[in-house]
């Protein structure tokens, strides 16, 4: 079975080696067909701490790290400031 992965946009980098992601889900509402965005946020480990808020990252999952990590940094698909 392989690991998962997801693509989202780091909005917080305040911890150490930790950093939060926001995975956005765009689905058609059942019944409506309007679109409707849900947001879910994931802690995920940063050992380098190379990491901005606005970096767009693609993320893996992991063994857990801690009670609310298990998710790791793969790599940096574009940064805000690049």
């Amino acid at each position: 079975m392989a690991a998962k992965e997801r693509v989202g946009v780091v909005v917080s980098n305040k911890m150490d080696k930790t950093m939060v992601v926001a995975i956005e889900n765009r689905s058609a509402h059942p019944r409506y067909g309007k679109t409707v965005v849900r947001t879910k946020r994931y802690k995920v480990h940063d050992e380098e701490n190379k990491c901005k808020e606005g970096d767009r990252v693609r993320i893996i999952e992991t063994r857990p790290l801690s009670r609310t990590k298990c998710w790791e940094l793969s790599e940096i698909i574009s940064s805000k400031f690049t």
